[in-house]
């Protein structure tokens, strides 16, 4: 069972409109991505949820506020970003920190992410349970790797 999920931010479960620079939580126009209330919301009842983001630019109280423009936030735990963490999301030793801090079993805990070379391989390496959140028809080579097109995936 997974007590803990790791959720990556831009387009899983904000949206990351292009062409719009600089700090999410200072963009004019912010968007969840589609059900994402619903699957927080559900998954918050029987597991922790933290972000694990690369947002280089964005300290932990501006993700949490952009998080709460969209009425994400009180689903959320907790919140990993290079600021805290110390480490550029994709290298090893990101996850590896964030993972030390859980404290929880490895077997107990996913990432789910839209990036396979930032969210999911690093997972695989990892030796928790990756989740790609993808909108595209990808032929799955890893028969390890979960792939959803939609965040409902997760709960039904």
């Amino acid at each position: 069972m997974i007590e803990v999920y790791l959720f990556d931010w831009g387009d899983t479960l904000m949206v990351d409109f292009p062409g719009v620079s600089g700090k999410m939580c200072q963009w004019g126009k912010v968007e969840a991505v589609y059900g994402a209330r619903e699957a927080l919301e559900t998954l918050a009842k029987t597991a922790q949820i933290y972000i694990a983001t690369g947002a280089a630019d964005s300290t932990e109280l501006e993700i949490k506020f952009a998080f709460e423009r969209v009425g994400l936030s009180q689903f959320i735990t907790g919140y990993f970003c290079q600021e805290n963490v110390g480490f550029l999301k994709g290298s090893p030793e990101f996850l590896s920190s964030i993972l030390n801090k859980l404290n929880t079993p490895l077997a107990n805990i996913a990432m789910v992410g839209d990036n396979f070379e930032k969210d999911i391989n690093p997972a695989i390496n990892a030796g928790i349970k990756p989740i790609w959140f993808t909108q595209k028809n990808i032929e799955n080579s890893h028969d390890n790797v979960k792939v959803i097109s939609k965040l409902s995936a997760l709960y039904k």
